[in-house]
């Protein structure tokens, strides 16, 4: 589910190109396999549609996106090298950096787009540093069958450093308030709306108003809409964050439009942050396919 304008774009493409939307350069492929949308600004996946299925697509985008210097909600923005104020490796004075760090604001390259019969694997990279120690790069892989993301951080300084951070999936839905996230039955979770108690999962969890929760899992999850069953792998995560604003949603997005989406996150929250030492390497992960492939 995306905005009309990008859908515009999407359809006048054949094969890929580049574009502007939203103020924003953007990348796009419509391909035999199916269409591809990323923002060179935060390196965001906007939309993906595997040309085997039919629908929109499996992300949401917002259709009320904000103008530069803010960010867009929906795809999968990257936070890094920190999620939320898990600011461990903020190098600012007083821990003041964005809220969930500096890449999904930055301008990113694509550095290599490499084809092949079944899809299309691209690798980016920032344009500039950011962070002293820490290199990020991102590998997008598509195909008609799945979307693959790979967040790889590379420790390429002299101390240890301590990171989290969060693919920060909106995966698209008929109505969230009617959907079934399963897989986290007798998971433990910490539960943000009531200043973070420990609680566990009882049954399937069912969207009946706002969610903001970290469950302590590492486990295959399955969305269920009742017209789509759209597996979440994850990979380098102990971390699964369900988010969900409920009737008050953001400023950027209406109540109306908020329904149709649900967070499902890869991450390394408080609950499982990744201590990297010199050389050292972390991916963090995430899968989308179908269920039923």
């Amino acid at each position: 589910m995306i905005p009309a304008s990008l859908r515009t774009l999407l359809n006048e493409t054949r094969g890929q190109r580049r574009a502007e939307w939203a103020g924003r350069e953007v990348w796009l492929a419509n391909e035999a396999w199916g269409e591809l949308a990323i923002s060179l600004q935060g390196a965001q996946v906007l939309h993906f549609r595997p040309d085997a299925h039919d629908g929109e697509g499996w992300l949401w985008v917002t259709p009320t996106p904000q103008a530069l210097p803010g960010t867009i909600r929906g795809g999968i923005p990257l936070c890094w090298p920190w999620f939320a104020d898990d600011r461990y490796a903020d190098e600012s004075v007083d821990h003041s950096g964005p809220f969930h760090g500096p890449a999904r604001k930055a301008d990113w390259r694509l550095d290599a787009v490499d084809e092949h019969e079944e899809g299309i694997e691209l690798h980016l990279s920032p344009l500039e540093r950011l962070h002293s120690q820490l290199i990020p790069r991102l590998v997008v892989q598509a195909n008609g069958r799945r979307l693959h993301l790979e967040l790889i951080t590379e420790h390429a300084g002299e101390t240890p450093v301590k990171i989290s951070g969060a693919l920060h999936s909106y995966l698209a839905l008929r109505d969230a308030f009617a959907c079934r996230l399963e897989g986290l039955a007798g998971a433990r979770y910490l539960d943000k709306l009531a200043g973070f108690a420990e609680c566990e999962q009882q049954g399937e969890l069912g969207v009946r108003g706002g969610l903001d929760r970290i469950y302590h899992t590492n486990a295959e999850l399955t969305l269920d809409d009742g017209t789509r069953r759209l597996r979440v792998a994850r990979q380098g995560s102990d971390s699964a964050v369900v988010w969900h604003p409920g009737e008050t949603p953001p400023t950027d997005t209406s109540a109306d439009a908020a329904r149709h989406f649900l967070c499902v996150e890869s991450a390394n929250t408080h609950l499982d942050p990744v201590w990297l030492v010199p050389g050292a390497q972390h991916l963090l992960g995430t899968t989308l396919s179908m269920a039923n492939d």
